[in-house]
């Protein structure tokens, strides 16, 4: 074993499925837009201004974005995690249960 191994959370984290991971994403999309550095960013990374994003909040394959958006930054995803009680592994399990969040297989 190489020492990276992480135990899984707790059951939660383990019996997350698609609903688990679009109420986390929403829960990312809310925080964001409660972080006004960061919810500039994620507009502008995503094209949308506040009314399209309003419109696609229930779109899994927007929130899918989301969380790669928060994702993409280890000290944003850290403080989202620590503000609202998330495990740091959920948003990237929540990712995969997404429409696009399946891994490449590059084997």
């Amino acid at each position: 074993m190489n020492g990276l191994a992480v135990a899984p959370e707790g059951p939660e984290e383990t019996e997350m499925g698609r609903d688990g991971a679009i109420d986390l994403a929403r829960s990312a999309l809310i925080w964001l837009a409660g972080e006004p550095e960061a919810l500039g960013a994620f507009l502008g990374a995503s094209g949308l201004d506040p009314a399209a994003l309003r419109a696609r909040v229930e779109d899994p394959e927007f929130l899918g974005f989301v969380l790669d958006f928060l994702l993409g930054d280890e000290a944003m995803l850290l403080a989202f995690c620590g503000q609202t009680g998330t495990a740091p592994a959920a948003p990237a399990r929540a990712r995969a249960l997404l429409p696009g969040g399946d891994l490449p297989n590059w084997t």
